[in-house]
Parts: C-alpha cells; structure tokens; sequence
C-alpha cells in the first residue's frame, strides 16, 4: 500500500517532479523550504508547506532535525530525499527510521558502503571488479595524499569521497598546484556534503563516462534499466547525457550491467540507483554509485517507459518489482539537455536575478521548478531546466532536441541554451564517439562569439520605444520634428558601444549594416540584416534590453556614465570587481603583497561551487576591500591594485 502523504526533503525541478508522480499516486504532498526560496514553485505545488530556515543549505535543507520535525508535524509517512543535499546522507536514513518515517532510498548500511567513494572502490575491488589506480585509504593527512599523487603520476584527480555533481573534484597537472587544488577540494566538500575526505585517482586522458541505471525491491531482485552516457561536462559537471550510450555494444551492455547489478546486491541495495564507470575503449573501470535518483533519469524513463519515481516510492512502500530483467526493452533513443544559470563566455561563471521571462516549448519534456517572475539565488545549484527528446532513432532525438532549445526563452540571467545547441550540432557529437574531453578540446569552437544582430535589435528597440513611432515603415525619407539619424549608446559585454541608425544604415562601433524591412508584432521584432532575415523577441526591464534569437540571449543595458568608477580610473589602480554575488571563503593577499599574473588574490563561494579571482597582471595590492564571511554583489570592488 503506497503512501498517504510524502515529505519531499529537496527544491527547484526534482521537487516539482516528485510532487507530480506523488499527486498522480493518490498522496498528500508536503514541501519543505528556507527563507530564500518562500515563493519558489516546489512550495506552491506542495499540499502544504513548512519554512526549514535561512538560505544557507547546512541552516536549511541539511538541517536533520528541522526536517524530522517537519515529518511529525504534518504527520508525513515518508521522506524522498530527491538528489543532492540529505540523499546520500546516512546519518538521515537513520534518523528517519528512528521516528517511524520510511526513507524513500537504501539503507543506511548501503549508502555508508556506496556513498563513500573510497569504500566502495574496496567492496567492488574486493569482488574482483576492475577501479582506476589510485589512492583509496584512510589516512587523510596533506603530506600522505601528496606521496599518493606522486606515487602515481601526475596529472592526478583529487576527488571527494562523498562528492557528486563535480563538487569536490580538481584536475591537478603540476605538484605545485596540489596543495591550493586540495584545499580547495577539501572546502568545497566540506560544504557541500559535510565530509572532506578525499581520493587520489590517475587521471584518464580521453574516457568515456557512462552509467549503469538500476532497480532493487526488498525480495532480492534487481535488474538494470542500460546504460547513458554522461560524457559531455564542464568542469566535471554533466551538462548533456542520452539513452542508449551511442559507441556500446551489446556485449560490454551486457557487461557492464551485470557487474553494475553484483554491486548492489554486495550491499542489499533497495530502490533506484546508479553505477558509475569510467572506460577507455572495451574496457571499463569502476568509478563509484551514487545511492539515488540521478538528475539524467529522464532519458531512462524515455527508452524504457518506466516511471523510476513511481518505482522508488513502491519499492519503498514494500512492493516487489513486477517486471523481469528480459522484459525490459529499449524504445528508440532519448537526449538529455541540463539549461543552467551561468555564462559559458565568461568561463561558465554563475548567474543570479530574476527571471523576467520563461518560456519553454511544448513538443518536448521539460522539467522544471522556475517561472517568470522566479528569482535565482546564489545560495543553490544554478540548473534551471532539464529538457528531454526522444525519438525513434538517435538522430531524430538530436534534431528535435536542438530545434527545442533553438524555441526556449529565457531573460533575467545569462544561461546556456545557446552553448548546448553548438554541442549538439558538432561533429563530433553527431559521431558519437566523444569523450569528457569534448568540451575542453572544442571550447573555442562551443562558445560562439556574438555578431553585431543583438546590438541591432536591441537599438531599434530602443529607438521604437524613445520614439514610440514606426518610422522605419515610411520609406520615402520624410522626417517631420525628427532627426536625420538616431543615436544610442548601450553596455555591451560590461563596455560602451556605440550606435547610429541613419535611413537604412546601422553602424555599430566601426560596423555597418543594412537594414531594411523591419516590422514589429508587439515585443517580435522582423528585419532584413546584410540582407539575411533576422527575428528576435525583444525584452525590455529596468535599464536592460533582452534580445532572444533562437534560444540564445544576449542582455544589453541603456548606458549611463559611472562617474565614480571614472574618477577612481583616473588613478593608477586597478579596479579588481567581483564577477559574481557570492561568499568570500579565504584570502590570499594582503596590502602590499607584489603578485605575479594569475595569482590567486582570494576565492568566492557560489552556488555551491569556488571561483578563484586571480591577479590580471604582475603588480601590487594597494588595498583588500573585503573581509572573509563578507557577501558580495556582482561588481562591487574587492581589490585596488596596481599594475608593475
């Protein structure tokens, strides 16, 4: 018998998800939530709702005890702990079971065996099962993991034990740079999974990420649901993951499934899970298995037609898995696309604010916990979408994939719609034989560097408005109270540009354009460019112009002269700024010290993840404008530096 009420102990698109599955099932849902996140769309979904605390997830959605009261106030019968924050948390596994609560996941035993990287790399080691070289054991002093590192040759990975979703994980090239990687790492763990042990692991050069999807009731029985492949990252986080993995065959399937399906069961693992492996041609190694749900299951649940929420909440309501590893049949091909709050051209940098315009296609599966009107914070992880193709083939799933994104509008922050579709259309993708290198070897080629059609139409947007007269109509070259040409300055990329339309000439900067045809549908925008057909959904709030083209958005601003920041230029300081809100974590300089170029001055902790701001050039610091435990805006001053 299912559930009369669920607690689900997460936020943002996994919540709203689980609480769609839960109402379908006939429960009560019951949403948990801190100050930050009041008016988010997983409370307004919710039956019913309860604040945990302030923003700061350890204050909030780590709290143990806030959530446990919340189950026994509302009288909830189970807890889903969704992904991240107090899914892999043994400790809370145990304490729901000492109220009466049913854990919507393992045991406690399983996710202490499998949550631990470096215990379960020996329980699978054990088994006979293939891991990557490395270091694995329980002395955790700086010195033993550096006698690791150079033990097996750099480059290294350091990774965190209980890390996930790359938090925790550094690429080290150089002993130089091990001890400011582990430190970071070890921070980084620290905050987000409250455990900074860390690995040592021989870094492969072009691997393969891919996973097992699995299945286990309380009766023994457990199957695997194939593979996907999570080969595409940044910074080792999965941007774009799909169902079956292109390059597998049926025989290392076969494999792997069943070495993926021995793990669980040398743990009694019941409900969903995922084993992890790592593999360089044929041959596969072991990597870890996150005791969860994994924010790629919807590509499984396409290909297989199995609802993995549904099946995670039976299985914990004690039902027996009423399907056979035979009957489980794949059903063409499913692509995966994560849409994040961040801004691939400057180095995949976070982005927070609010979102003045969302807008999602509906031909294909979008999952989601954001809105217009949402605000995204820099308390959380910056994923604000995940949207899911399927197809009969694997090529009709890329194709519809792309096109969907090419309709998303999104307005408010800098985001990666854009970067997602160049990597859909590569060639190297399109192959299929791409390895968590992709990113990084064709970077370049990802990041598209804009054109001047944003500036264009973000200027005769601003003349319409400044005008309010649809003068680019009359083609006969009469002005009556108007002048010849129309000039504008607007922010682009943090600079000034500068604009003048004059008959059917646009020139910005040094570039000129012909423009010619332009007709307006309220906030769509149509026009000729050199001659090639533009359109764009023009956004205007507060100061800024948002220019939507085929899924991509580039944010302009009405210019206004910073007579500040001017008077402070017209010394020989440097301004050094923060690129992003977020938390100083540590300091590095103090007034005075000399520093070479891409020194780290301090670091700045944002959702969920360090950012180094480093020396631009070789110099002194002159001053240090901010303190550790200081919060910082986008922009505001944190060194004054002066170059040598």
């Amino acid at each position: 018998m299912l559930f009369s009420s669920l607690l689900i102990a997460n936020r943002g698109e996994i919540a709203c998800r689980i609480m769609r599955t839960a109402r379908r099932l006939g429960m009560r849902t019951i949403a948990v939530y801190s100050e930050a996140d009041e008016h988010a769309q997983h409370v307004k979904l919710a039956d019913v709702a309860h604040l945990l605390g302030p923003a700061p997830a350890i204050e909030s959605y780590l709290n143990i005890d806030a959530v446990l009261a919340v189950a026994k106030a509302t009288g909830a019968r189970a807890i889903h702990p969704g992904y991240g924050f107090l899914s892999e948390n043994a400790e809370f596994a145990e304490a729901c079971a000492s109220q009466n609560v049913v854990f919507v996941g393992p045991s406690a035993e399983a996710i202490r065996s499998m949550g631990s990287k470096i215990e379960a790399k020996r329980l699978v080691a054990a088994a006979g099962a293939p891991v990557v070289p490395g270091y694995h054991e329980d002395d955790q002093s700086d010195a033993r993991l550096l006698a690791a590192a150079r033990e097996i040759g750099f480059p290294v990975l350091i990774k965190a034990s209980a890390g996930g979703g790359g938090k925790g994980m550094r690429k080290v090239s150089d002993e130089k740079d091990f001890a400011a990687a582990l430190a970071g790492a070890r921070r980084e763990a620290s905050a987000a999974f409250a455990d900074d042990r860390m690995l040592i692991e021989r870094y492969l050069k072009a691997p393969k990420h891919l996973e097992m999807q699995i299945l286990a009731d309380r009766f023994g029985h457990t199957l695997h649901l194939f593979e996907r492949d999570c080969s595409v990252q940044r910074r080792h986080q999965k941007v774009i993951e799909e169902a079956p993995g292109p390059t597998v065959t049926d025989a290392q399937r076969e494999r792997m499934g069943r070495a993926a399906v021995q793990a669980a069961k040398a743990v009694d693992y019941v409900g969903a899970g995922t084993v992890e492996f790592i593999t360089q041609g044929d041959t596969f190694y072991f990597m870890e298995m996150n005791t969860r749900l994994q924010v790629e299951h919807p590509v499984t649940e396409a290909i297989t037609g199995l609802d993995l929420v549904e099946w995670q909440l039976r299985i914990a309501a004690g039902e027996p898995l009423s399907i056979e590893q035979k009957s489980v049949n794949k059903n063409g091909h499913a692509i995966e696309a994560r849409i994040y709050a961040e801004n691939p051209r400057r180095k995949f940098l976070p982005s927070t604010g609010k979102l003045v315009r969302v807008k999602f296609p509906d031909n294909v599966r979008v999952d989601t916990g954001v809105v217009g009107g949402d605000v995204v914070s820099m308390h959380y992880d910056p994923m604000l979408a995940k949207v899911i193709a399927h197809g009969k083939t694997r090529e009709e799933a890329r194709v519809k994939l792309s096109r969907a994104l090419a309709e998303v509008e999104l307005a408010g922050v800098e985001h990666n719609v854009d970067y997602l579709r160049a990597v859909l259309d590569h060639a190297t993708f399109r192959a299929g034989d791409y390895t968590t290198g992709l990113a990084e070897q064709y970077h370049g080629e990802l990041v598209r560097e804009r054109s001047d059609l944003g500036a264009i139409c973000a200027a005769l947007a601003s003349k319409e408005m400044a005008q309010g007269l649809r003068v680019w109509e009359v083609t006969d070259g009469f002005r009556l109270n108007l002048p010849h040409s129309y000039r504008q300055r607007l922010k682009r990329n943090r600079k000034p540009v500068s604009i003048v339309i004059t008959d059917n000439v646009v020139l910005v900067g040094d570039n000129e354009h012909e423009v010619s045809d332009v007709v307006w549908r309220g906030s769509k925008l149509n026009c000729r460019v050199d001659g090639q057909w533009v359109d764009a959904q023009i956004i205007f709030e507060d100061q800024s112009i948002f220019v939507i083209r085929h899924g991509d958005t580039e944010r302009l601003g009405l210019y206004q002269e910073d007579f500040d920041a001017l008077a402070h230029d017209a010394g020989t300081a440097d301004r050094i700024t923060s690129p992003m809100p977020g938390l100083v974590i540590s300091l590095a300089v103090q007034v005075g010290d000399v520093v070479a170029e891409g020194d780290v001055l301090m670091v700045i902790e944002a959702m969920k993840m360090e950012h180094n701001i480093n020396a631009p050039r070789d110099g002194k610091v002159l001053g240090v404008v901010c303190a550790v435990g200081d919060r910082v805006e986008e922009g505001i001053e944190l060194v004054t530096f002066e170059a040598k």
